[in-house]
């Protein structure tokens, strides 16, 4: 491992733990050169996953798109970075532990609209305002009711 301040080769790993999401470890690392501790994480590699878009394009999983857009959906809400954190960790488990080579991304994005319902209704409709591609305010309305109704 390069140490992040001097790029020496020579560090070596000091302490290691499970990470908080008990899915990683983390590392505290000594450069032997510089003296400086840096941190590292290391988790598993899994088989490369393919997203199947809608217009049947093909393209590796990529775990910062939906929290980019779980990041959009909760602006200015009451959430915080861990529980969103915590969302996307939810969805990448159940994605995964489905143990197929290739996923829609409409089952990605029907596993988000299902978390954020339950976490939070303003950023639920903002999400799924994109995600189905609401075209006037009926379908807009119409989404709305379900969410009341039940």
């Amino acid at each position: 491992m390069k140490c992040p301040f001097c790029s020496s080769d020579s560090t070596r790993v000091i302490d290691s733990r499970p990470a908080d999401d008990n899915n990683s470890i983390r590392r505290r690392r000594l450069c032997d050169d510089c003296g400086k501790r840096f941190t590292t994480y290391e988790k598993v590699e899994t088989i490369p996953l393919i997203v199947i878009k809608k217009d049947n394009n093909r393209e590796q999983y990529d775990r910062s798109k939906i929290e980019a857009g779980v990041l959009r959906a909760c602006h200015k809400r009451p959430i915080s970075i861990n529980q969103i954190n915590q969302l996307v960790d939810e969805v990448e488990t159940e994605i995964f532990n489905l143990e197929e080579k290739e996923i829609p991304s409409s089952l990605i994005g029907e596993l988000v609209m299902d978390k954020l319902k339950d976490l939070e209704a303003v950023a639920y409709v903002r999400f799924a305002s994109v995600y189905r591609e609401f075209k006037d305010v009926n379908t807009f309305m119409s989404e709305l009711k379900k969410m009341l109704d039940k």
